[in-house]
């Protein structure tokens, strides 16, 4: 029998699939013909036979980047057990728990608190956890609201570990009666006793914060703390605030709270805060004066534990590598709670992270994606694997052998130095009380602290881009780290998925803007893989999310061509009676099975493809353009990118597991992210309209609109099916009459231009 200490900590998963492949190259082989056929009938046909080819050019190099992306799947199995036999549960190293919220309207702070209360009462040693809440909305409810939180804590915690309570988020526990405990004790009476006492304490914090919230009381009534550090305050335009809700002084394992620390870092009107990832980088020097932990975990304010030994397991990866030096950070899916049946709105990315996400995960590793990550500390301070060593780090050797304090000082600032110091020489060094440090706090937190330092260029979070989480995971893989992805079940974290047609722009949006301006500056992956360590197919992988917004573009060209083909009675694809018109049918027929599958594969329905296919069309014309379109501004110096926080909101499902009929209904507001759409659907019906009413041109040469631009035409109306009914609905279900007018304008120019170049050739 082996030693325990000779087994590895975790296991690596391979997936494969023979039947997938063996499609993927058929459409790849499909592809590749259709566009020999193009390329062969050049002469015979126009400019919109060039724009299909450079289309349909696009969408092959997209397909092979997508092939190798999911060549071999790769999963990870940890071993805790082993883990715990290895190093003792009082000597596992310690992890700083980051919570970030940004406005407490887009925000609720019961949603905030709830993630909180699920960090401090996770499985591990609670003398090894600090949980740190940067709150950019400068809210006193916030704060309130973690002071409240952090007295219920108290009873909440305890009570899980005693029962062995598996959802640890107190809202979603008490509004599922069938989880109300992981063992068999909760038909004893001792339990129900206890059970009830927790949830009416739980009802009571509820009703504090939303009277707080609505304004009907005042925080600094009601409880002792000092509150006047929030008078007269502007959201962007405020000192740095700290306060140490709760210090598990002298860190003792035996009190079941761990350290619970709010902060507001300074902000002021002339000076850039670089939205989250300024947080994150505040976060990690005031934790790193405090804790110091050698590990860190960060989510966002609406991504709750759903798995209590999460950190137990995501260490059995990260201490079980190859002398420590292999694996940067553990990523984990995100996965939404009581979801929306069959993804109304497409985001709830279910395939995507089990193909593309386990798929890169056999190649580098997953992207990190900002919320469900645990980090080294040592990586996010900007150390390689080559200068890791077994035991100890020599911090002085990243710095290419200058002068160490002056150097450590240019890239951290004076009073981080010897924190980082600490950290990359693997020391966790604290102070006993978290007070003593509070002075220094500020300072690191100061609006000015980080000018002529590196952080944001070469260490910590990376600024330069609206996703902060792709820009820094890329820095990580660009010094040859891996990373891994870790998918259990039940899943480890659950939030909140966007709902409604705003918010789930918004937010798609701010990924096609911040990954378009990666791919246009100098962080681009082909540097990476040309002058650093990224590997050639992790740059591929890269470029599968990067080029979200370019790819909107040649999408939306693609759309117009059946209209503009119909309304000048040419054609873009082939005929019946040519031999390429088969390829067409079975490159859709093969496609559509093959994605079919995936969603089949993972549990879903084909209603849920097919929304996933609708909305995709939706958000690459709308969205994902005026990501696109940002980034030009910027580039042109017209505009600036403008971080966007999207709205959380719970769940709209009720006890009984019922959801609300109008929650999948799409709807739409003001912004003019919705025009493309409206306006492709116009030109959509007009272009039937012209076919049905016999306005149509005569035919050039013989050469007329077929079936398949018909097809096309039709297949586009029913992907925008929700922007037709928006045109007859009211209210928010509605598209707004100023929409649809810029929207029949721009139809109607289109088509006037089609039949003038038709007119004119």
């Amino acid at each position: 029998m082996a030693n325990s200490n000779s087994l590895p900590l975790y296991e690596r998963v391979e997936h494969r699939n023979t039947l997938h492949k063996i499609m993927e190259f058929i459409i790849l082989f499909l592809l590749l013909s259709l566009l020999v056929y193009r390329l062969l009938s050049f002469n015979n046909h126009g400019l919109s036979w060039s724009i299909a080819f450079l289309c349909e050019l696009w969408f092959t190099f997209s397909w092979v980047i997508t092939m190798s992306n999911k060549w071999i799947l790769v999963d990870h199995k940890p071993y805790p057990d082993r883990l715990l036999q290895r190093v003792p549960k009082d000597e596992l190293p310690a992890v700083d728990l980051f919570v970030t919220t940004a406005d407490p309207e887009l925000e609720p702070p019961i949603i905030t608190i709830n993630t909180v209360l699920s960090l401090l009462a996770v499985d591990y040693p609670t003398n090894k956890l600090a949980c740190y809440v940067s709150d950019d909305g400068c809210s006193p409810i916030t704060f309130y609201s973690l002071v409240e939180a952090s007295k219920f804590a108290r009873i909440w915690i305890p009570f899980c570990k005693k029962y062995n309570v598996q959802v640890r988020a107190p809202f979603r526990y008490f509004t599922n009666n069938s989880m109300l405990s992981g063992n068999n004790n909760n038909s004893s009476m001792e339990f129900k006793h206890e059970w009830k006492i927790v949830k009416d304490e739980y009802e009571q914090l509820s009703s504090k914060i939303e009277d707080a919230v609505c304004k009907s009381i005042n925080p600094s009534d009601i409880i002792e703390c000092d509150f006047s550090v929030f008078s007269n305050v502007q959201r962007n335009d405020h000192p740095t605030i700290i306060k140490v809700v709760w210090e598990n002084k002298e860190a003792n394992l035996n009190r079941p709270v761990p350290h619970l620390v709010y902060i507001s870092r300074e902000k002021r009107a002339k000076h850039p805060h670089h939205a989250k990832a300024g947080a994150m980088n505040v976060l990690t020097r005031f934790s790193g004066l405090m804790t110091n932990a050698p590990y860190m975990l960060n989510v966002d304010c609406d991504m709750f534990v759903n798995s209590p030994n999460i950190i137990l397991h995501a260490m059995c990866m990260l201490l079980g590598s190859k002398n420590e030096n292999e694996n940067a950070f553990v990523q984990c899916p995100q996965v939404f709670c009581d979801s929306l049946k069959d993804d109304p709105f497409g985001n709830q990315m279910i395939v995507w992270w089990k193909y593309v996400g386990q798929g890169v995960s056999g190649i580098q590793g997953p992207f990190y994606s900002g919320t469900g990550c645990v980090h080294r500390r040592k990586v996010i301070y900007g150390l390689s694997p080559n200068y890791v060593k077994v035991g100890e780090t020599n911090a002085i050797s990243m710095m290419n052998g200058k002068s160490a304090d002056e150097e450590l000082r240019d890239v951290f600032g004076k009073e981080f130095t010897k924190s980082a110091v600490d950290a990359l020489n693997g020391k966790a060094a604290c102070p006993d009380m978290l007070t003593e440090t509070i002075e220094a706090a500020y300072q690191v937190a100061g609006v000015g602290y980080e000018y002529g330092t590196h952080w944001g260029k070469k260490v910590g979070w990376m600024y330069g881009s609206t996703v902060e989480d792709i820009l820094t995971g890329l820095s990580i893989h660009n010094k040859g780290w891996r990373s891994i992805v870790y998918a259990p079940d039940p899943p480890a974290f659950l939030g909140f998925a966007p709902t409604g047609g705003p918010a789930s722009m918004t937010q798609q949006k701010r990924w096609a803007t911040g990954l378009f301006e990666i791919l246009l500056s100098k962080n681009c992956p082909i540097f990476g893989t040309l002058f650093a360590n990224l590997q050639f197919r992790q740059c591929l992988g890269y470029f599968c999310i990067l080029t979200w917004g370019l790819r909107s573009v040649l999408e939306l060209h693609y759309a117009a061509l059946p209209a503009y083909s119909i309304i000048t009675n040419s054609n873009f694809l082939p005929k019946g009676q040519e031999p390429a018109y088969y390829i067409l049918v079975a490159l859709f027929l093969i496609d559509t099975m093959y994605t079919s599958s995936e969603y089949l594969r993972t549990g879903q329905s084909i209603r849920a493809w097919w929304n996933n296919q609708r909305m995709g069309r939706i958000i690459s014309m709308s969205a994902w353009l005026f990501g696109f379109l940002s980034v030009i501004l910027k580039l042109l110096g017209i505009s600036e990118t403008v971080f966007e926080v999207t709205r959380k909101d719970q769940s709209t499902s009720s006890d009984e597991g019922t959801e609300d009929t109008e929650a999948g209904k799409f709807t739409f507001d003001q912004s003019p992210v919705f025009i493309p759409p409206t306006a492709m659907l116009f030109l959509q019906l007009t272009a039937l309209a012209t076919a049905l009413l016999g306005l149509q041109p005569p035919a050039r040469d013989g050469v007329e609109s077929g079936s398949l631009e018909t097809m096309c035409s039709v297949l586009l109306v029913v992907c925008l099916l929700p922007f037709l009914k928006g045109l007859f609905g009211s209210g928010k279900y509605g598209i707004p009459l100023s929409t649809i007018f810029k929207s029949a304008g721009l139809a109607l120019l289109f088509y006037t231009l089609c039949r003038y170049w038709d007119g004119s050739l």
